[in-house]
């Protein structure tokens, strides 16, 4: 792996394929109901403190820096990390495409806890960041691998906000929700009280 990539430009096999599917999932959300497309988003009624803030402002910019540098970045096809990248991308696809139809099929007034939901509190931010992260192994890029983990962190910070207001809204529905799941696949939960 490299810090810079040797080939950058612009090109029909680059690393936008894996990532042009949050554009397609955004597109299709928004075009099944406009409600959807507001459910999608943390409410401007979950209170933020100035820290949650600029985490949620920086998680925009490295999801936006990281759609347009994979523009420039192309696939290592016939590689082995390229084939690394493909089976770790095929998996975040899978998640997401199941937690998208799950999130998108739920009742607007119940959590959502069932399908992907019943493994993740938020498998969402799990596929998102497996795509991305799919995206620099492919690549054989370090800068896109460190971009992905950035994100890692913010969306971490972004799904506390959503427990937080998920909790407020739903009341002791969602707190044994909390209880029962796992916040990421296969690592500890924080037990809710």
């Amino acid at each position: 792996m490299s810090l810079i990539p040797v080939a950058f430009k612009i090109g029909i096999w680059n690393a936008w394929i894996f990532m042009s599917v949050f554009i397609l999932q955004m597109l299709a959300i928004m075009f099944i109901d406009k409600r959807l497309w507001e459910r999608s988003h943390i409410p401007k009624d979950a209170r933020r403190n100035k820290f949650e803030r600029s985490v949620s402002v920086i998680a925009s910019f490295t999801w936006f820096l990281a759609m347009g540098y994979s523009v420039f970045l192309p696939f290592k096809i016939g590689a082995i990390w390229f084939y690394i990248g493909l089976s770790v991308f095929i998996i975040g696809l899978a998640l997401m495409a199941v937690a998208t139809f799950n999130f998108v099929t739920a009742p607007a007034d119940h959590p959502i806890t069932k399908g992907a939901y019943n493994f993740s509190r938020h498998p969402m931010y799990l596929a998102t960041f497996l795509i991305c992260l799919s995206s620099g192994i492919a690549t054989v890029s370090l800068p896109f691998i460190f971009l992905s983990i950035i994100m890692a962190l913010c969306f971490y910070q972004e799904a506390l906000i959503e427990e937080r207001y998920c909790l407020k809204r739903y009341g002791n529905a969602y707190g044994e929700y909390l209880n029962n799941t796992h916040r990421w696949i296969g690592v500890p939960r924080k037990y809710y009280k």
